[in-house]
């Protein structure tokens, strides 16, 4: 079976591994952040700043922003089709959905880089 790759159509299966994926990096990245406040004694500006002045934690936040994003786009998308019936509706809320998510995103990447 031949599948197009660049379509834009939803599929279950992708949604299905990508909203787990999502969920596996912000729960690492969550259980890494209580790591750190539990194993940091007083957290001061100069250690929140170390903390997120290397590559692999700006790299590693932006992953978790990122599928925060992704996370709440499927996830809006399948409880708004279950449940708002009405197709305008729907498009108005997604559409406001995805661009706070968005702006999330810019945001963190403005914060973390400042660019």
């Amino acid at each position: 079976m031949l599948t197009n790759q660049a379509s834009f159509k939803r599929d279950g299966v992708q949604d299905y591994v990508t909203v787990r994926a999502t969920a596996i990096i912000m729960t690492v990245f969550s259980l890494y952040m209580a790591w750190f406040f539990l194993s940091t004694e007083t957290v001061t500006y100069e250690i929140w700043r170390g903390l997120f002045s290397s590559l692999g934690m700006k790299v590693f936040t932006f992953a978790a922003l990122v599928s925060v994003m992704l996370h709440i786009r499927i996830g809006f998308w399948q409880v708004l089709t279950d449940y708002v019936k009405s197709t305008g509706l729907r498009a108005v809320v997604q559409f406001f959905i995805n661009l706070v998510a968005f702006v999330y995103v810019a945001v963190g990447l403005f914060v973390l880089w400042g660019l």
